[in-house]
């Protein structure tokens, strides 16, 4: 969802106090007061009040193929990763949890909470029915689906062609857990191996629409347009709560100065120079 939102240049807030929705699920917004849950819905409803439209390049046949893969990625291939991340490498997932601070849990409950989180997981996927098959007839499912993927991409910039759409968005939230949050496991070695388009994929995207991303792989090249100075240069973000492109970069002084309104990123550009349409908006306030 927030990698849309990205893609979308569409400045939100985050909140992290683990509220569902009156659903019980997660994602959900609110927007001028207005509550949506559920990624689909919250994408219906940006696209009808803002006019952002991620798909706007492909046609009939494509939106339907691009509908087909979503559900292969949120529907299939999320319960494989579920089950690689919290069942069959949890003591991994642990370790990662407090390397990243682990925010306001004890070493104690985050054995709690990630045992319970398995527990949950497990019963899920049971009546989801894939949860039924064995270990190895899970993993064979996942490299299955990832291997759809890479043959879908093939070697286009994005999945649907040159152009972003919002498949990439489900895609890639999907894939960066294979590539980054998943170490030693059988996804990771597929991905950063046979797989490899699907790694440049990853790091692509990561590079464009997470700039304050941060990761010890940072100096590896998988393509010469990725190789750039510009692609390389990142500047942090103070704040990961908050998320906007006015507010990406800090100011870099005199010597680098440049005109810079609400309206522009740190490079003067408009906050709108992207691959979305906005149809009928133009007021700029309106669309944030």
């Amino acid at each position: 969802m927030e990698t849309y939102l990205r893609m979308a240049d569409l400045p939100y807030q985050n909140y992290f106090g683990g509220k569902l929705s009156a659903q019980g699920k997660m994602p959900w917004i609110e927007y001028n007061h207005e509550k949506v849950s559920g990624t689909e819905f919250i994408i219906d409803f940006l696209e009808e009040k803002l006019g952002v439209n991620l798909n706007k390049n492909l046609g009939p046949h494509e939106r339907a193929i691009s509908r087909a893969v979503t559900k292969m990625v949120e529907e299939h291939f999320y319960w494989t990763l579920a089950y690689c991340q919290w069942v069959d490498n949890l003591n991994e997932t642990r370790k990662m949890l407090s390397l990243s601070g682990g925010g306001p849990f004890s070493s104690l409950l985050r054995w709690v909470v990630c045992h319970i989180t398995k527990g949950i997981v497990k019963r899920e996927m049971h009546g989801h029915g894939i949860g039924r098959f064995s270990e190895e007839e899970i993993y064979m499912l996942m490299e299955k689906d990832m291997r759809s993927l890479a043959g879908l991409l093939g070697d286009k910039k994005y999945i649907m062609g040159p152009k972003l759409s919002t498949l990439d968005a489900t895609v890639f939230g999907h894939l960066a857990q294979a590539m980054w949050t998943l170490p030693g496991t059988r996804p990771e070695r597929l991905i950063k191996g046979e797989l490899i388009n699907l790694a440049m994929y990853c790091e692509r995207i990561r590079r464009k629409f997470w700039p304050e991303w941060h990761h010890d792989d940072d100096n590896t090249i998988y393509e010469s347009e990725e190789s750039s100075e510009g692609s390389k240069t990142h500047t942090p973000l103070l704040d990961f709560s908050f998320y906007s492109r006015t507010e990406t970069f800090e100011d870099e002084g005199a010597e680098n100065s440049f005109s810079r309104t609400p309206d522009t990123d740190f490079t003067g550009h408009s906050l709108f120079d992207s691959d979305v349409d906005m149809d009928d908006c133009t007021d700029h306030e309106q669309c944030k």
